[in-house]
């Protein structure tokens, strides 16, 4: 008969399963309990590294619809449940294992689908999630920008050729204007003694 204790740690890890869009199964076996705190430092506040029992973890996983770590549950086992950065999280994971042997990437799955230890490296040596919006955030600014600079280069271009000479051109006009005006003030006062002499 199941205890209290133990429906709690199911129910736990099978709600661990559902709330992750990945996980990775590990070995962690003679690694110390420093090198555990400082794997999940690496993995970041998105993944929870976990030590379960087997037995427990199996029947979660079948409550969760999680068929990728059938038949591989043995030994000292901890799983990665990530949240966030799948990518980022493998890749810690994976950075982590080259340095310290004794942490084995068994099985893994992302978005539902099951991966095998060198998937799971593939997955590690793909770009992270943040640094593919950064690209993709480039390709989407570039023609922006590209558009700003040629519109001011026609602006100046434009200022040039117009406004520069418009400028000089103002006060020969308006010298123009002013000289037409006194000449008509002018031409009455020429007019008006002939008109008295008649």
């Amino acid at each position: 008969m199941a205890t209290p204790t133990k429906v709690s740690a199911v129910a736990e890890i099978t709600n661990d399963f559902k709330e992750s869009n990945a996980a990775v199964l590990t070995e962690y076996r003679g690694l110390t309990v420093a090198q555990l705190k400082q794997l999940r430092v690496s993995l970041g506040q998105d993944t929870k590294f976990a030590v379960v029992k087997n037995t427990l973890t199996a029947i979660a996983a079948k409550e969760a619809g999680v068929e990728a770590f059938d038949g591989q549950l043995a030994g000292p086992t901890a799983i990665a449940f990530i949240k966030g950065d799948a990518v980022a999280a493998a890749k810690s994971l994976t950075d982590f294992a080259k340095t310290n042997k004794q942490l084995v990437i068994k099985t893994g799955y992302f978005e539902g689908k099951a991966l095998n230890a060198s998937e799971v490296a593939a997955l590690a040596a793909l770009e992270s999630r943040e640094l593919q919006l950064a690209k993709v955030a480039g390709v989407l600014k570039a023609p922006a920008a590209a558009a700003v600079r040629i519109i001011d280069a026609l602006r100046l271009k434009l200022e040039e050729e117009n406004g520069a000479p418009a400028a000089a051109e103002a006060p020969a006009a308006e010298e123009a204007a002013d000289s037409s005006a006194e000449e008509v003030a002018e031409a009455p006062a020429a007019d008006a003694p002939a008109a008295e002499e008649n």
